[in-house]
């Protein structure tokens, strides 16, 4: 049986799913159509219902969960992998409400923490993540949020850190940072979900297990220009025991996304049950 499946080229999702898309683990009979792309157009698909199984940025889930159910496997959730807030001129960080920002994406988790940080801050310009220190750089913004590999590398640029919007998160909520999650329709049979979930865990633990060896081929050769150093340090930020299973530290972290979405978004009637499935 073949299902669609969509994660971002980024090391820490290519080093998840390289197994299971690679048969390098018994699938049970599933072929994937897989689809690599940044995780903005993963969140537009999803309000599309474009894909049977997606990676996305738990931002989104808010909108996304009538057609779509969160998977415990496979997600990006912890402590010390939040965005962070940078900015060529460290003098912008005395005012940013009045500064412009980019945002990688605006139904993110990253815009949704920062507009937790700063809930007065209106100049928004929404990017794909990798052109937003770029744009830091050329003055095309006067701040910008930076996730995936960015946050190991602003600093060589002579980029400089404003906040850690994940630290902010943490001392505020208490919780793990949800950044990215597994969605898989509806629609689909629940035992179906539920065996893909299972195929999902066994190969974040095969990867896991062969980790310390040879970084997979399937990883190198989605990361481009990255160096091997820096795709380590990526997997090993953002791939822990929450990627192998949520649990309930876990599955609290993104009901408590949900309540701060909510408070940041009144004017739409959300419902938190039944958001993972058993």
């Amino acid at each position: 049986m073949k299902l669609s499946l969509g994660f971002s080229p980024c090391p820490n999702d290519t080093f998840i799913f390289d197994a299971l898309v690679n048969h390098k683990i018994d699938t049970e009979g599933f072929d994937f159509d897989v689809h690599l792309e940044d995780v903005q157009t993963l969140n537009e698909w999803a309000l599309q219902g474009k894909l049977d199984f997606s990676k996305i940025s738990y931002g989104v889930l808010p909108l996304a969960s009538n057609e779509y159910i969160v998977l415990n496997s496979g997600g990006a959730l912890g402590k010390g992998v939040g965005p962070l807030l940078i900015t060529k001129y460290e003098a912008v960080s005395t005012n940013i409400d009045d500064q412009t920002i980019a945002i990688p994406g605006e139904n993110t988790t990253a815009h949704l923490l920062f507009s937790l940080a700063y809930p007065a801050a209106k100049n928004k310009i929404f990017k794909i993540f990798n052109e937003i220190e770029d744009a830091v750089l050329h003055e095309e913004v006067d701040a910008g949020v930076i996730i995936h590999e960015n946050r190991f590398t602003y600093h060589l640029k002579g980029l400089h850190k404003i906040v850690d919007l994940g630290e902010y998160w943490e001392e505020q909520l208490k919780v793990p940072i949800p950044l990215g999650g597994i969605i898989a329709k509806r629609s689909l049979d629940k035992k179906l979900i539920q065996q893909v979930d299972g195929l999902i865990r066994k190969s974040v633990k095969y990867a896991l297990e062969h980790h310390h060896k040879e970084l997979a081929e399937y990883v190198k050769q989605h990361a481009q220009e990255m160096s091997e150093d820096v795709m380590r340090q990526h997997i090993n930020l953002y791939v822990n025991n929450f990627s192998i299973a949520l649990e309930e530290d876990g599955k609290k972290a993104v009901l408590k996304l949900i309540e701060v979405y909510q408070q940041q978004h009144p004017e739409i009637n959300l419902s938190a049950n039944n958001i993972f499935i058993d």
